[in-house]
């Protein structure tokens, strides 16, 4: 058995996670108001998902079970913190940092009150930050990019839902792209949204 293979993390997040940071410095005050591809939900709220997130799957990789990975987020009346933008970026280095560990994504843990293998729920860190990176990049007209084996990632999970995900799932129906559209574009329609999302759709 090759040692290091099976003792390596199989995502590193760091990129992901680098993305969303970097968008912040793009986010002003009035436009913490305005709407993004998630239905309802406004890029305030949008931000403060991604702090609890943060921190959720951070205490999921170290096995930290208890209130912060046992609820289940209503991302619309997540409310922002008035120093979001210091303890965001901070939140999102100690979740890269705690899936760095090889133990994160090895036996069970919890996430959003699921009961999850480490690996599945490594896997739904990277791509909540996948997708909301887009969603807060598309929402206040920044450029996004994400790493190419993040988005097949993406696309291997959401194809486990299916082409009619269940009504519990946050995911709306596969939207239909062409076969060679961007990678980007088909990971994004994969999850119900639309990839030519403007802020007045």
């Amino acid at each position: 058995m090759d040692t290091e293979t099976s003792t390596a993390p199989l995502q590193d997040l760091e990129p992901a996670a680098k993305q969303i940071a970097g968008l912040l410095d793009g986010v002003d005050d009035t436009s913490l108001s305005a709407p993004t591809p998630c239905p309802g939900v406004t890029v305030g709220a949008l931000l403060a998902h991604l702090g609890g997130l943060a921190v959720a799957f951070r205490d999921a990789a170290h096995k930290e079970i208890g209130p912060t990975t046992g609820t289940a987020p209503e991302v619309a009346d997540m409310v922002l913190e008035a120093d979001w933008r210091s303890t965001l970026p901070r939140s999102l280095d100690e979740m890269v940092a705690a899936w760095r560990s090889p133990d994160a994504w090895q036996g069970m843990t919890q996430a959003g009150s699921v009961d999850l293998p480490g690996e599945v729920a490594g896997m739904v860190a990277l791509n909540e930050l996948v997708l909301h990176g887009w969603d807060l990049a598309r929402s206040t007209g920044q450029p996004f990019r994400a790493e190419e084996p993040h988005l097949h990632s993406t696309l291997a999970l959401l194809a486990d839902l299916g082409d009619n995900p269940p009504a519990t799932s946050p995911f709306g129906p596969p939207v239909p792209v062409p076969d060679r559209a961007p990678l980007l574009d088909r990971a994004v329609a994969r999850s119900g949204r639309r990839p030519d999302w403007q802020p007045g759709d």
